[in-house]
């Protein structure tokens, strides 16, 4: 397992590089097997992000119908509300990218159900086993990933793989989140932080702080934080490998 940190300078070129560099991995792993597991988050580093895959997808060598698209955390509000992040996601890679409804595993929403805990055990049904090829997440600047922040109930210990998330410090207050657990069972990490206030949180999760819940995540083979000059204002000079 390595870390490797990929400088940039601004968040465009964050949105630009992670899209062109993540469509080639998953073109290259379609072409050694049969189908391709993609943890997705949230955010405006993420939707940036997206808006530029939609666009280097086109014509592309990318087989939609080998991927599988699944979310790292939801926000717990109706089917229609703007702000779930797989609506966010899927209005802007579908643009170009034709995935079949059967493989886009969205967090089931609150209409029709009682709680978020009650989506987090259909959403853990579902996931089962599966292993994630790559999965993206970005950082609060208290350090929280998906929807576990720190200091909350959010990040104590659990034997569940999803959890619903009450009283979450940040808006809307009900969420769905996998657990760090179960970020960590995916090969791949892709981490995405821009601006200067994230600096201090990148800092300390590279540092190992085992206090915020950024301290902990990582994937088994490979962890890949992509920054631009703002959130990587706060790193020692060892981390000092540029794109």
């Amino acid at each position: 397992m390595y870390t490797r940190v990929v400088r940039l300078e601004t968040a465009d070129d964050v949105s630009r590089v992670v899209a062109a560099r993540l469509l080639a991995r998953i073109v290259a792993l379609q072409r050694t097997q049969d189908t391709v597991h993609l943890c997705l988050t949230g955010g405006g580093t993420a939707n940036a992000m997206y808006e530029r895959l939609a666009e280097l997808a086109d014509g592309s060598e990318l087989d939609a119908s080998k991927l599988q698209l699944w979310w790292g955390n939801e926000h717990f509000v109706p089917a229609t509300d703007p702000e779930r992040n797989s609506l966010q996601a899927i209005s802007r890679l579908a643009r170009t990218v034709s995935i079949k409804s059967a493989d886009t595993h969205m967090m089931a929403a609150q209409d029709g159900r009682k709680d978020s805990q009650e989506s987090a055990a259909e959403y853990e049904e579902e996931l089962g086993e599966t292993l994630f090829d790559i999965t993206l997440l970005g950082i609060g600047k208290d350090g929280h990933v998906a929807s576990i922040f720190p200091g909350h109930p959010s990040f104590e210990p659990t034997s569940r793989a999803v959890i619903g998330v009450e009283d979450s410090p940040k808006s809307p207050t009900e969420r769905i989140s996998l657990t760090i657990p179960t970020l960590n069972r995916g090969n791949e990490m892709w981490i995405m932080a821009t601006g200067e206030g994230k600096a201090d949180a990148v800092a300390r999760a590279l540092d190992g702080d085992e206090t915020i819940p950024a301290g902990h995540v990582h994937g088994r083979t490979a962890t890949l934080w992509y920054l631009d000059a703002g959130a990587a204002a706060g790193l020692p000079a060892q981390y000092s490998c540029t794109f």
